[in-house]
């Protein structure tokens, strides 16, 4: 507890998803007053072109109420 899983477009470096991941770790700690062994981060490269259909149809339009915040984009529109 808790677990995130950061979608993204491919293309960043190890040393990146590193960072962001170690940054996401610290900002998880402070704010839900968790100790740092029990935070795990992964990352799922996704495809521009399946973005829509993988991550935008299932994870945002179809669990809005999951959302605390939305994108500013429609791939459908």
């Amino acid at each position: 507890m808790p677990h995130i899983i950061v979608k993204l477009y491919p293309g960043r470096s190890e040393e990146q998803k590193k960072q962001l991941a170690n940054e996401i770790v610290k900002n998880v700690v402070n704010i839900a007053k968790c100790e740092e062994k029990v935070v795990s981060v992964a990352f799922e490269e996704i495809d521009k072109t399946d973005w829509p259909e993988k991550v935008y149809k299932p994870d945002i339009m179809e669990k809005k109420e999951n959302l605390y915040v939305e994108p500013g984009y429609n791939p459908f529109e």
